[in-house]
């Protein structure tokens, strides 16, 4: 039987539950916005000390993009988004 949007999602949160024990020791964090199925593109957002922190463009590259794409194979990127760029967004929208 084939995966459903919402059984990736809860795969998603899995993984992503793995990465946050990890970001908690340096106060950081991160939420599952989105995930386009047609794409395969994760969209996240970074939290507490992650905002901003030189290093999270590896933490979304390194870190959680290679993690998902080895445990979910319809993943295929993962970016990162702020408040703004959501917030223009749905107003696009």
């Amino acid at each position: 039987m084939a995966k459903t949007t919402a059984d990736i999602r809860v795969e998603i949160e899995q993984a992503l539950d793995i990465v946050r024990k990890g970001l908690s020791l340096h106060r950081g964090g991160v939420e599952l916005v989105d995930f386009h199925e047609g794409t395969g593109t994760v969209s996240v957002r970074l939290q507490g000390a992650c905002i901003g922190c030189p290093l999270s463009d590896m933490t979304v590259k390194a870190g959680i993009e290679d993690l998902l794409k080895s445990v979910i194979p319809e993943v295929r990127e993962v970016i990162a988004v702020s408040d703004s760029s959501q917030s223009k967004h749905r107003h696009d929208a």
